[in-house]
């Protein structure tokens, strides 16, 4: 499985290192032209220019926007929409409000309005329940009569921030390329030098979209959907079935079977999006959760449509289920953490386990450089930043075989709460916990009451990292005295890492809540 990894990290960097050599850009893979730009005015609330000046050589476009409890962001994310430029008749700004909290639920509705002031098309929409949740929302958001005359959804979730000139950018590949489905844009992270934990998520994030989706869009023109800051064909979403809850990853999902019916995706990097990067260590751990199993259940329950399908070729299904679900959902977690944190440590009390030095040393530092490719600028945290996914693993491979198991927290949703300004602090008062749990098969609202409650040790440490790293640490004391097998220096220090991270000293602290 490390060989499978090195092989795959070094095509994907040979492939983006040729395309940028070559200048193989997406405006020259494909027709990109500007949609009349003359026509268009700013987002539809130039007073001066009336409705703003719309024109018909302009498809009818839906910019939704699912929230749920968004207190921190909604203005961001709202505002940001209504200033998107594209004419103003040519437009619908849509608000899929999930709020259980009936203040946050007024404060979005008012905000609404007030665009709605302002001359933008904007509609907010609620529903009598949460089924499906995000998935349930975008369904329901797709049935209302305006949408029937909009061609193109750009889709943003409630903490992204596009600039004015996204449609623009965008929808172009769209209008010109009719076999193209889905154009997916980069995340740029407003704070990712909060702390370690958000530099570290920057670098895993820059490198999936620098190199993974890159590679993806050139080779196979097709690469898993981030779930925001895309532009999806509405008939290409029709085609595949539609959205489904059937996993947590909605996205990836709605990817999958469109890519099985044919469409194409383009990644177009060049245009990036604000968003936020949660910044205490819960909240990351339990997203982490939700995209290690939603993807390993995804790929137990479509693995026969996919041998199946007669729509694409063979080697587009060879891409789908070894490169894209087995190595990068499923290997890649087996062998960081089955063998970096649990076949190397143990092995220091078998004399007759040799492991040879290249996989010991060459293997792993040749896909830790390729990966460290996506943020040069971080190289010095590569170390760091290694140990901390090395820890990272134990999380993810439990989610994967829950995933593929379909048991336990198969369906457990999280929603982690923004904050919209990375350096404002939020009131012990107002926060209820750094992650609230929701389930996707929720029929009736779910309304989190405010309990207090005494902080356990469970609660208050990460137990499994605290097991497992002392655990490290004896195998490591065991090489230096009895086995020398040299790794114990490893061993110190990654023990030390599960250590840190178990104590809670990474990323920031969210509000302790009140004991009785």
């Amino acid at each position: 499985m490390t060989v499978m990894i090195l092989l795959e990290k070094i095509f994907v960097a040979a492939v983006c290192f040729a395309a940028k050599a070559f200048g193989h850009k997406p405006e020259r893979r494909y027709q990109w032209r500007p949609i009349a730009a003359s026509a268009c005015k700013t987002g539809g609330v130039d007073e001066e220019a009336g409705v703003g000046g719309g024109s018909s050589a302009f498809p009818v476009v839906l910019v939704q926007i699912p929230m749920y409890n968004e207190r921190e962001v909604y203005k961001l994310s709202i505002g940001a929409a209504c200033a998107l430029e594209w004419p103003s008749d040519r437009v619908v700004i849509q608000v899929l409000d999930d709020s259980t909290d009936p203040v946050v639920k007024d404060l979005v509705e008012i905000e609404c309005q007030r665009w709605k002031g302002k001359g933008v098309n904007i509609k907010y929409e609620v529903r009598g329940n949460r089924k499906g949740y995000k998935a349930g929302a975008l369904k329901e958001g797709l049935k209302h009569d305006y949408v029937q005359e909009c061609e193109f959804i750009a889709m943003f979730d409630a903490d992204f921030q596009p600039e004015s000139d996204f449609l623009l950018r965008t929808v172009p590949f769209l209008v010109h390329n009719p076999d193209i489905a889905l154009v997916q844009t980069r995340w740029k992270f407003v704070n990712s030098d909060e702390c370690l934990l958000t530099r570290f998520q920057e670098m895993s994030l820059d490198y999936h979209f620098k190199f993974e989706q890159e590679a993806g869009s050139i080779v196979y023109s097709f690469f898993g959907f981030n779930g925001t800051a895309g532009v999806w064909r509405i008939s290409a979403i029709d085609d595949a079935g539609g959205w489904k809850d059937r996993t947590t990853v909605e996205d990836m999902d709605l990817a999958v079977r469109t890519a099985l019916k044919g469409w194409k995706f383009v990644y177009v990097g060049a245009v990036k999006v604000r968003s936020e990067l949660p910044s205490t260590f819960k909240a990351y751990r339990f997203q982490q959760h939700r995209w290690s199993c939603g993807p390993a259940n995804l790929f137990k329950k479509m693995l026969v449509e996919i041998l199946e399908n007669k729509k694409v070729s063979f080697w587009s299904k060879l891409h789908l289920l070894y490169d894209f679900f087995f190595v990068g959902k499923i290997a890649a977690h087996t062998v960081t953490f089955i063998y970096y944190c649990f076949a190397i440590p143990l092995s220091v009390f078998f004399p007759e386990i040799q492991i040879p030095l290249w996989g010991v040393v060459y293997v792993p530092t040749v896909i830790t450089l390729c990966k460290a490719l996506g943020s040069p600028s971080s190289f010095h945290l590569v170390i760091l930043w290694v140990l901390f996914e090395n820890v990272m693993s134990l999380h993810r491979i439990k989610a994967a075989v829950t995933g593929l198991l379909d048991a336990g927290r198969v369906n457990e949703w999280v929603v982690t709460e923004k904050l919209g300004d990375a350096n404002k602090t939020k009131p012990a008062m107002e926060a209820l916990d750094a992650v609230k749990v929701i389930d996707v098969e929720l029929t009736t609202p779910l309304v989190p009451k405010l309990k207090k409650r005494r902080i356990k040790l469970w609660d208050k440490y990460n137990c499994s990292e605290i097991f497992v790293g002392t655990s490290i640490i004896i195998c490591g004391f065991y090489d230096l005295f009895y086995a020398n097998k040299g790794y114990y220096i490893y061993l110190f220090i990654q023990g030390l890492a599960f250590l840190v991270v178990g104590f809670e000293y990474i990323g920031t602290r969210p509000p302790a809540p009140s004991a009785e």
